[in-house]
């Protein structure tokens, strides 16, 4: 199992490593995520084929990973050809070195999210599916479920020239701030949850996978620097600083 991990990691860093030189060449950011999403399907599909194994659990799980990818990738990728930039980068893409640690902390992201995943396409006997299965996918396509919908909601808005200087507080958006970071843990937690029924000992670290992508959308890369942003461009803006007030950030009537 620790060769198998330690090989992905390698896999991974090296990727990003080539990502980086080439975005720092070209200054351009613009597959940064699409090399993400195809680093997280190449992985998956090596940790399953390299085992031989395919048993239910881990083709099912493997999936949904690669579904997810798939998804997230593609919507990425045409927003930013649309944008033409994303905002994330304007201070960095310039700087290699700073740039450089972007695409080392997606080459982190990357090997913890899939952790779960790894570990269990790493088993070499397989194990009865059980309520705790079924209860981690629901989960799973509940949060990715979630997750699309309001990107999708958010893609239309923005599409939309009416729309232009406004913030999106319709649909799911109404009730939460963050509609698709809820999605993203839910199905990351989802995963670990059906995974985890195969797990013994040290593999139940693993739980770190949807606590890693909690804490990077919470508290790192995702909400504050969105937030921040927001409120620099409308802080003088009443209605917007109700909206803040008044809706939740990210799961109704807790946080």
């Amino acid at each position: 199992m620790g060769n198998h991990l330690t090989k992905t990691l390698a896999i991974d860093v090296t990727i990003q490593l080539v990502g980086w030189i080439i975005a720092s060449k070209l200054q351009t950011e613009k597959f940064f995520d699409t090399t993400g999403s195809s680093t997280i399907i190449l992985l998956v599909v090596e940790s399953l084929i390299s085992n031989g194994r395919f048993f239910p659990r881990q083709v099912i799980q493997s999936g949904m990973v690669s579904m997810w990818a798939v998804r997230l990738g593609l919507f990425l990728l045409s927003r930013i050809l649309r944008d033409g930039k994303d905002a994330r980068f304007d201070k960095v893409r310039g700087n290699p070195r700073l740039f450089l640690l972007f695409w080392g902390v997606q080459a982190l992201w990357i090997w913890v999210t899939l952790l779960p995943t790894l570990i269990l396409n790493g088993k070499q006997k397989d194990h009865q599916i059980t309520t705790r299965d079924y209860v981690g996918w629901a989960l799973w396509i509940t949060g990715f479920a979630l997750e699309a919908l309001a990107d999708y909601q958010k893609y239309i808005f923005r599409n939309d020239p009416s729309n232009a200087n406004k913030w999106i507080s319709h649909g799911i958006w109404s009730f939460v701030r963050h509609p698709n970071y809820l999605g993203e843990i839910l199905l990351w937690f989802g995963l670990f949850i059906s995974a985890s029924s195969t797990f013994t000992g040290r593999e139940n670290l693993a739980v770190l996978s949807p606590i890693f992508v909690a804490f990077l959308l919470t508290k790192l890369s995702g909400i504050p620097i969105l937030e921040r942003r927001a409120l620099k461009r409308w802080k003088d803006n009443q209605e917007f600083l109700r909206h803040m007030q008044n809706t939740y950030r990210m799961i109704p009537f807790i946080y």
